[in-house]
């Protein structure tokens, strides 16, 4: 297995809101490197130093860092759009800068490079009991019987290849009935309104704060075969833009968001807007810690736990309203 070093630079204030997140989306193991800590060391009152180790005095000029590394396959394409996600979402927050720059460096390779490497572990999966997820250059038997649903790595989060995404598909199969309307919010590549679609909804809506996001949505629809008149896509922050929350509209029949916890529960009073009484909501993107207070959130605004699903660390849960 090879790993690619990704950094987030931030500052002193920000370690503490950057781990935090990183540990929402199961990252554990990050090292960090901070000036303040070379400062901290000069300062030591009963220090008396004659010599100072080369990598600690690299400290005093450093940007404060945090470093995470990245498996090259499937799961780290994945691990990489969860951390975009969050550092997209923390940057929001700061508006007063306190968290530094917030942004990330692979260590010697581009991106889309990167994304390129694993493609060859992006192999046909079947999610649900009527599903199979493919890339375009996979060849399927033409006697399949699942409704086939074709998508490629991109820069936006979903390939059905994460535990988050599979676990969502596999609840919105249960949830969605013929001609619904449904919202996606977080919606990254499309997969689960396109899925939607596939398994049998009449309309999409879809919403990322990524701009690349709405577009590859829409990109990947058309290359499944939906119609632009039932699929639309568009970049925007439900939280705080009231006129994008009233572009949206009500009375959907299904909301979908597969985010993370801390945006979930952000969200947990702006659901109920969209969905229609008696609708339905599938959330994932859950770290098993954090469940309870997700879902706690989440029925405090009105809507009814009808079923949950995990795997490994991972849980996704329907509503109804």
């Amino acid at each position: 297995m090879n790993w690619t070093e990704l950094k987030i630079y931030t500052s002193t204030e920000g370690i503490e809101a950057v781990t935090g997140r990183l540990m929402n989306i199961g990252i554990t193991g990050f090292v960090i490197q901070d000036k303040q800590d070379f400062e901290d060391f000069l300062n030591h009152k009963d220090g008396n130093w004659d010599y100072v180790d080369d990598d600690l005095m690299e400290l005093r000029e450093c940007e404060t860092n945090i470093t995470v590394y990245l498996t090259d396959d499937a799961d780290g394409a994945e691990q990489l759009n969860l951390i975009k996600g969050e550092l997209s979402a923390l940057k929001q927050l700061d508006d007063d800068k306190k968290f530094g720059r917030l942004v990330y460096e692979l260590s010697g390779i581009k991106e889309e490079d990167w994304a390129n490497n694993w493609k060859q572990y992006f192999k046909p999966i079947e999610i649900g009991d009527k599903l199979l997820v493919k890339p375009s250059w996979e060849k399927i038997p033409d006697n399949e019987t699942r409704k086939i649903l074709e998508i490629d790595p991109a820069t936006s989060f979903g390939t059905g290849q994460h535990n988050t995404t599979r676990l969502c598909l596999e609840l919105l199969e249960k949830n969605i009935s013929q001609g619904d309307r449904l919202l996606d919010l977080g919606c990254g590549s499309g997969i689960l309104s396109i899925g939607a679609m596939l398994l049998g909804a009449g309309y999409a809506f879809a919403v990322d704060i990524e701009e690349n996001a709405a577009r590859i949505a829409a990109e990947n629809a058309a290359q499944n075969g939906i119609l632009p008149d039932s699929y639309k896509a568009v970049c925007g922050n439900i939280i705080d833009d009231e006129k994008l929350r009233e572009e949206i509209g009500t009375g959907y029949d299904v909301v979908c968001a597969n985010i993370v916890a801390d945006v979930l529960i952000a969200m947990s009073g702006i659901f109920r807007l969209f969905v229609k009484t008696g609708g339905k909501l599938v959330v994932s993107g859950i770290i098993e810690k954090r469940r309870d207070e997700v879902v706690a959130k989440i029925t405090e605004n009105g809507f009814k736990l009808t079923e949950q699903h995990q795997k490994d660390d991972w849980i996704a849960c329907s509503f109804v309203l």
